[in-house]
């Protein structure tokens, strides 16, 4: 429980003044300062910073003050109406004044705002104001940062965010707290916004770095957040919050809506209990005081409760609302549950019961519309099926043009030039990638087209790439909801070892909406996209790093975890995608498609059409709806019959009548435990399912029902390493046609040109499937003892 911490800023008394009271010092004084403190400068350089505080100082006792802090405050400089370099520069003067503001900064003479600082472009701030502290814990705080593996680039950037706080706020670091880093950070934020505005660089959040840092040191509390994202988040709020943030006027009723919610508190998840109070407070209860701000207790009229349905039927944006079934049943739940709890607890109940306002024939229909919800979202996914493979075939060949061209490109020296598919590219690399190749941070590979004169940053296209691929991949493959997908980790995935020491992949889905976890038995497709996600993260020779995860349904951060779908992002470390973040890919996808493929025109693909699309499928090429259920994790088998947009129907007919037949015909006693021979000739199946150009996909004792028509059958998948002979077969049915053709054999051709045509189609499968790099992740041996099932 809890909410985000509060950014305050941070407070030192006395205030840290490492050469002495400057505020009323003179100019003499501090220009000397300015020579002498760093003592390792050249001379040249030390002269000219005392000139310019000099220079800076007499600008500033032009204007009014009895201090300097004062007179600073009181001028166009110090208010951020002018730069610096505004006032004179050696073009002009002879004498640049910045490095005197720079100089005023690290001897703590003035205190300048967020702003302000921002404004004037200070270079080399950083060690000129550690050295001028001489405060062994900011030393201390640079070498934890460089401890902590980041990129030369990150590590300044730690650094200089703590000495702009310590400026900006005047405390020495001692005195920095974790709120006085949200300050710095939304400060910071305000200031870069003013000064670019409409730059989305601009609105980053800056301080992950020096967080993690003096977490490390032991600066900050135990029981503070490891990073600055956690701290800025909302924990789950109590339901007196939850109540309490609609504003209900009436005080009784809003604790009796308390303690209601309080006991349904014990049935559902935080995140139902959210929705609860939003339906039951929100649109009920705060509607009804709006229609009649004199509403007294429970009982309502029939006219008023009429007038408040008919506010629910509209959004507030004038959009209709889908859900008010929703908030219609839990008012009347409300009363219902009211009547039957005064029945054991009388004294605490009874006085709030009163009839139900919601008349008995105000769900008359619900059944026809939930059946119109289901046919639309039938057509949704009837819509969208025919277009997956163009999606899929689009992000793959994304993927593989970016991957080749990153390979091509890292192989050029810088300034060479290579061609590409026709197209001629230049590697290049900037002066400040040299200067990071320097400090060993790697840069990304940058390359010209020469054709167009396009700066492509391949490096971050094929990063981008690569994970729109694996999102569309795993989803499709896998039917899994988009909370299990950025839920996976490397945990998830398990071995079965079969006798003869095949190996069968299993990925295991952690509980999520229903609680419940299911294993489901990975296809060669899927195996293979996890395998290249784990390959990418151990590409440096480290292990998955472990980042805890942030739930945000729940409002719960999970334990540190190798969670797959992960990213390194700067000072921040590794980020794992959310949700949305997922969604836009897709949305950017479609949109690029939607430029060459009419049918993407106004299209949107959600993670959830994956999931309904793979149900489809599923059933409809044969398999049965109970299994269906289980690898979709759904509890009820109607749930399932829910997400089949075709032939739904037809399916629970057959299967139903399937199973009365088999109940029938087989006795009671022989629901048992299966045999070490019947466990055997189950293993051996998958041997008789091999044939000469692949594999069978058959159910477990089927027999086959094409007579060994092998190309045209749907269950054939053919092994990339048969491209050959399936160009034999092609060859063989061309020169069949052609006699046909000679003959006038109509029917044979007929024939053949069908066997071409899937002949074609599983072709171009195969190819699609050769394509993908080879992963390989060392599976282990086989084991001596015998195997045992890891999970159940």
């Amino acid at each position: 429980m809890g909410g985000a911490m509060k950014p305050e800023p941070a407070v030192s008394d006395p205030l840290p003044r490492p050469h002495g009271e400057l505020s009323t010092a003179s100019i003499s004084h501090i220009s000397q300062l300015a020579v002498d403190v760093w003592e390792d400068a050249a001379t040249v350089t030390r002269y000219q910073r005392g000139q310019a505080t000099r220079e800076i100082l007499q600008y500033l006792s032009t204007h009014p003050g009895q201090t300097w802090q004062e007179r600073w405050d009181a001028s166009p400089l110090g208010q951020g109406l002018i730069k610096a370099s505004e006032l004179g520069a050696r073009r002009t003067t002879g004498v640049a004044v910045t490095p005197g503001v720079r100089t005023l900064f690290c001897l703590r003479v003035v205190q300048p705002s967020m702003f302000t600082f921002r404004r004037n472009q200070l270079n080399n701030f950083t060690p000129l104001f550690v050295t001028a502290q001489n405060d062994p814990l900011l030393t201390r705080f640079e070498e934890h940062v460089a401890a902590q593996g980041l990129r030369h680039k990150h590590e300044r950037e730690a650094v200089l965010d703590m000495c702009t706080l310590l400026t900006y706020q005047g405390v020495a670091l001692a005195d920095v707290t974790p709120a006085s880093i949200l300050q710095y950070a939304h400060d910071n934020r305000a200031a870069r916004c003013r000064l670019q505005p409409g730059q989305p660089q601009a609105n980053r959040l800056y301080g992950h770095g020096m967080w993690t840092a003096l977490i490390d040191m032991g600066q900050f509390p135990p029981s503070t957040p490891t990073t600055m994202r956690a701290a800025m988040m909302r924990g789950q709020r109590t339901i007196e919050e939850l109540v309490g943030q609609y504003g209900v006027r009436d005080q009784a009723v809003r604790r009796l809506l308390v303690d209601y919610i309080s006991r349904r508190r014990a049935d559902l998840d935080y995140s139902s209990l959210k929705q609860l109070a939003l339906l039951l407070v929100k649109h009920f209860w705060v509607g009804i005081e709006e229609l009649n701000p004199d509403q007294q207790g429970l009982q309502i009229d029939p006219d008023l409760y009429t007038r408040w349905r008919e506010t629910i039927r509209l959004k507030e944006d004038g959009t209709h609302r889908r859900g008010q079934d929703d908030i219609v049943i839990s008012v009347r739940s409300f009363y219902y549950d009211l009547h039957t709890w005064a029945a054991d607890e009388p004294e605490r109940w009874a006085p709030w019961v009163a009839p139900c306002p919601v008349p008995p024939g105000e769900f008359h229909g619900l059944g026809r519309r939930r059946r119109k919800e289901n046919e639309r979202t039938a057509d949704r996914t009837r819509q969208r099926q025919p277009l997956l493979p163009i999606l899929v075939e689009h992000v793959e060949t994304r993927y593989d043009q970016a991957r080749l061209l990153l390979e091509r490109a890292d192989k050029t020296a810088d300034g060479g030039e290579f061609t590409h598919a026709g197209t001629t590219y230049r590697r290049v690399i900037s002066e400040s990638d040299q200067k990071l190749l320097r400090h060993g941070d790697p840069v990304p590979t940058r390359i010209v087209n020469l054709d167009s004169g396009r700066l492509m940053h391949i490096g971050t296209e094929e990063e981008a790439a690569f994970w729109d691929w694996a999102a569309v991949e795993t989803l499709r493959h896998s039917g899994v909801r988009i909370e299990e997908l950025c839920e996976l980790t490397h945990l998830s995935i398990r071995q079965y070892q079969r006798s003869n020491g095949e190996v069968i992949a299993l990925l295991v889905i952690a509980p999520s909406k229903t609680d419940r976890e299911r294993v489901i038995p990975m296809s060669a497709e899927l195996f293979h996209v996890i395998a290249s996600i784990i390959r990418r993260h151990g590409r440096r020779g480290k292990p998955i790093p472990l980042v805890s995860r942030h739930d945000p349904h729940d409002k719960v951060w999970s334990a540190p975890m190798p969670f797959l779908f992960q990213r390194q992002n700067g000072a921040i470390g590794s980020k794992i995608f959310n949700p949305g973040t997922i969604q836009k890919m897709i949305s950017r996808r479609c949109e690029d498609l939607a430029e060459i493929h009419p049918g993407f025109r106004g299209l949107k693909f959600t993670p959830h059409d994956f999931r309904r699309i793979f149900a489809t499928e599923l059933v409809n090429s044969g398999l049965p709806i109970h299994i269906g259920a289980a690898l979709l994790g759904h509890i009820n088998i109607q749930t399932t019959r829910g997400y089949v947009a075709v032939f739904d129907e037809d399916v629970i007919r057959h299967y139903q009548a399937h199973l009365h037949q088999r109940r029938q015909q087989r006795p009671n006693d022989e629901y048992r435990h299966a045999s070490e021979q019947e466990w055997s000739d189950f293993e051996e199946h998958f041997d008789r399912r091999k044939v000469e150009l692949g594999s069978c996909g058959r159910p477990y004792g089927t027999p086959c029902q094409h007579e060994h028509a092998c190309i045209r059958c749907p269950m054939l998948h053919v092994n990339p390493k048969m491209l050959g002979r399936l160009n034999e077969l092609e060859a063989d049915l061309v020169d069949r046609r052609a006699q046909a053709k000679a003959e006038g054999w109509i029917g044979e051709i007929e024939g053949i040109d069908l066997t071409l045509t899937f002949l074609r189609a599983k072709r171009d499968e195969a190819q699609r499937r050769a394509r993908r790099p080879a992963v390989d992740l060392g599976i282990p041996k086989p084991r001596t003892t015998p195997p045992t099932q890891e999970i159940s």
